[in-house]
């Protein structure tokens, strides 16, 4: 194909592209090779694909073609690349987690989500990057090294579905999996502005054995999509769902979108959780979302939610139950990476000392350090029983907020996936509740997705204050300098109903584009 003819089929979303392959417009082994001469392009900037399987997904695009000339049933993927987070199992290549000792620990056997996705027709080019154990939110581990984000390479692509959010901003892939137990699918897309969703707690559950263990299951990880387009998000999400209504106990069937009449949602917006003020720019794109819905004939109204304080102590509680020995086993003699050795020694401290130290903490002005530190160090099973009764009891009072506050009963929120736009490689150490727009929506379960609204405009760097604190000093380094990253809206729904929150992010989307859409990422 000529260098014009690659860049449109680039251009395409996953959907486009399937229609084009099954058409016979374009081949499957025109699809792969294009796709795979713009990660060789881009990568060595970006980092964001460490597993390579370039000669298999050639052989399975010559059979994709085959199977389309022999007249065939094709899938709603046929032909498709994409892209999988190294977390997720796939034949052949290793699940690292960013652990050295695993590189050579081939998978046996795809993870049920991917093998879903190869039914539906898609061939796989290779896995990406990820953060150590998937803890924090940038996608840099010992043994591949750091993603870097194509807007800002000095900037993160956020984590831990970092890597899989960069490479398909850089037109690498058109979708891929993600994982998300706090955040990690809707971080990356805000950071890199691509969309992308988290789905209802158990709709999608991850199995992955490593990051955190299996068995703490107040907080449970889902598997979900991330690609350029609303309507990618939409089918990869029916994909990995086992279809619109799948043979299920319990049953788990998907919503229609189209069926959805925007004029009649109650919509609720807020732009500050109470922890973190979210920046400037952040707030003006929250602000155009919502809007953009109201003029579809939504009701909406400002809102707050009720004490995310607690919520975030219930995550934090839960997520380090064990005192961080999980977190120890899993890595065992392997090089651990700064930001999750401190959180591992921290989770490890004696109870007495974190109290005092939380307290001292508090004394200094490190307010956002101190109210992490408190939740930490308790390490016994009724503590973890009364956090999960904690956890019964907020999702009661959440639900109840949504019923009954002024301007409710509330069908969708629209805030932000994070305070800040992309932030600083190594800013995450201090910026641990930056993500905590995201993280209250694991603590809920409810389903969240992530729309590209704009990009930060140059009159919003002016930055925040100065402060001792070092969350607020991070924040205020983000911002500096931030001018033409992307922004995002989260948009979230109550659960199972994942449908109403796509229809909602489609408005949205289109809205964006009836302004001239999102420009490209400018390191690219």
């Amino acid at each position: 194909m000529s260098a014009t003819a690659d860049t449109q089929l680039l251009a395409m979303s996953g959907i486009e592209l399937a229609r084009a392959i099954a058409s016979g417009e374009v081949t499957a082994v025109e699809a792969v090779e294009a796709h795979i001469a713009r990660i060789e392009a881009v990568n060595p900037k970006l980092n964001a694909v460490v597993v390579k399987r370039y000669d298999e997904a050639r052989a399975e695009a010559r059979a994709a073609d085959e199977r389309r000339a022999r007249g065939e049933p094709l899938g709603p993927l046929h032909g498709v690349p994409v892209t999988i987070k190294d977390a997720l199992d796939v034949t052949g290549t290793p699940s690292t987690y960013g652990l050295p000792s695993r590189a050579r620990t081939l998978a046996t056997e795809d993870d049920i989500y991917v093998r879903r996705l190869r039914e539906a027709g898609a061939i796989i080019l290779g896995k990406t990057n990820v953060p150590q154990l998937l803890l924090y939110i940038e996608s840099d581990n010992p043994l591949y090294g750091r993603a870097n984000n194509p807007w800002d390479l000095e900037r993160t692509p956020g984590g831990s579905s970092g890597g899989q959010a960069a490479i398909i901003a850089a037109g690498g892939s058109p979708l891929g999996l993600g994982t998300d137990l706090g955040g990690s699918i809707r971080v990356p897309s805000a950071f890199c502005g691509v969309v992308g969703m988290k789905p209802t707690t158990g709709r999608t559950p991850d199995y992955a054995a490593f990051g955190i263990s299996l068995g703490q299951r107040a907080i449970v990880s889902q598997v979900g999509p991330l690609a350029r387009t609303v309507d990618d998000v939409a089918l990869a999400l029916e994909i990995i769902n086992g279809g619109r209504a799948p043979e299920s106990e319990p049953p788990a069937p998907l919503g229609d979108p189209a069926a959805v009449d925007i004029a009649k949602l109650r919509v609720a917006y807020y732009t500050d959780d109470g922890i973190l003020p979210s920046a400037r720019s952040v707030r003006r794109a929250v602000t155009e979302a919502a809007g953009f819905l109201a003029g579809r004939g939504a009701q909406v109204t400002e809102w707050r939610p009720p004490d995310v304080a607690r919520a975030s102590d219930i995550f934090y509680g839960a997520l380090s139950a064990d005192g961080g020995r999980g977190a120890r086993e899993f890595l065992g003699r392997d090089p651990r990476d700064p930001r999750i050795a401190q959180l591992v020694m921290l989770a490890g401290l004696p109870r007495p000392l974190l109290a005092a130290a939380s307290g001292a903490l508090g004394l200094l002005g490190q307010r956002s350090l101190a109210n992490i530190a408190r939740n930490f160090g308790y390490r016994d099973t009724l503590h973890y029983w009364r956090l999960v009764e904690a956890q019964m009891d907020y999702q009661r009072r959440f639900q109840q907020a949504l019923d009954t506050d002024t301007g409710g009963p509330f069908d969708i929120i629209i805030c932000p996936a994070a305070a800040l736009p992309a932030i600083r490689h190594g800013d995450s150490r201090d910026l641990v509740t930056a993500g905590a727009y995201a993280t209250l929506y694991n603590v809920l379960g409810y389903p969240t997705g992530i729309v590209p609204v704009s990009t930060v405009r140059p009159d919003e760097e002016q930055p925040r204050r100065r402060s001792g604190d070092v969350a607020l000093r991070a924040a205020r380094r983000a911002e500096v300098g931030s001018a033409g990253l992307p922004l995002a809206a989260q948009v979230v729904a109550r659960p199972w109903r994942e449908h109403v929150a796509l229809a909602a992010m489609r408005v949205i989307e289109e809205a964006v584009a009836a302004r001239g859409g999102m420009p490209s990422p400018s390191a690219m």
